[in-house]
């Protein structure tokens, strides 16, 4: 950004309290920097965002997504922000269906029955796709609390616990997401079986740190909850935010959940002339 900058319109949404900046930049250049991402990040001199999304053409997709932490690196995956933008195109054309396309592949996105779905791709196990810094079984990773490794996109490590509400969720966040094991840092989540097929979530995520709701997150402990034999492919996940739901089927895990818009807005040429 230079001091000849203009404003830059924005809005402000959020998927059962995972809260998104969305920038809209079809039909012309990209803008995000990650020095742009880390002020528009800050909750005390910026906007406050878990995530930055902008959307972007593509030529073999409806839309493409690129995601920002609030630390100002990149994200390769975000499933709440997806569906968050799904909802968005979709109430503005008025398609039910579409395919974004994004780091982590191109994506479908569905709504059915007033419901967003968007299916997350297949989960990635062999350790060097999620990835890990050396060989290791990822439905058993050599950690304290022996997690399950998953990639969704993004890595995640998925503690299942007696009893989520109990766990010191920033501080063994913060140790795990940095552990030598991960290359690429992860995220970590943290399970406990409420009923059939119900899980309590609780998240710490790479780049932002406690979060109210992770969409891959939700997607990685449904898988982690399969292989390990505590319920079946159809998931529901209750997190500080809200009630997410996912469906691990043959073509990808399936994700859903509440969508928001908070507020439009735009960012003054004073702000973006300090970047």
């Amino acid at each position: 950004m230079t001091n000849t900058a203009q404003s830059l319109p924005f809005r402000k949404m959020h998927g059962a309290g995972n809260d998104f900046v969305i920038l809209d930049s079809r039909g012309r250049d990209r803008v995000t920097t990650p020095k742009l991402a880390a002020a528009l990040g800050d909750r005390h001199r910026g906007v406050g965002f878990d995530q930055l999304a902008e959307l972007h053409d593509a030529g073999n997709a409806d839309l493409a997504l690129d995601f920002w932490n609030s630390d100002g690196t990149m994200a390769g995956a975000c499933g709440n922000a997806t569906r968050c933008v799904a909802s968005m195109v979709m109430d503005e054309t008025g398609r039910d269906a579409l395919t974004i396309r994004t780091a982590r592949g191109l994506l479908a996105a569905e709504r059915r029955n007033g419901r967003v779905w968007v299916n997350m791709g297949p989960p990635l196990t062999d350790w060097d796709k999620i990835p890990l810094s050396a060989p290791q079984d990822s439905l058993h990773l050599p950690l304290d609390g022996d997690p399950v490794g998953v990639g969704m996109g993004n890595p995640h490590c998925v503690f299942i616990t007696h009893d989520a509400e109990k766990v010191a969720l920033e501080e063994q966040g913060a140790r795990v997401e940095r552990d030598p094991l991960f290359p690429e840092r992860t995220n970590v989540e943290f399970i406990s079986l409420l009923g059939e097929d119900h899980l309590r979530m609780r998240v710490w995520e790479r780049g932002t740190g406690v979060t109210l709701a992770c969409g891959s997150g939700a997607c990685a402990a449904a898988v982690a909850a399969v292989r390990r034999g505590l319920t079946g492919p159809r998931v529901v996940l209750d997190l500080d935010g809200g009630r997410l739901e996912a469906d691990w089927r043959d073509d990808g895990v399936w994700l859903t959940g509440p969508v928001a818009e908070v507020f439009r807005a735009e960012l003054t040429a004073e702000f973006l002339a300090g970047l």
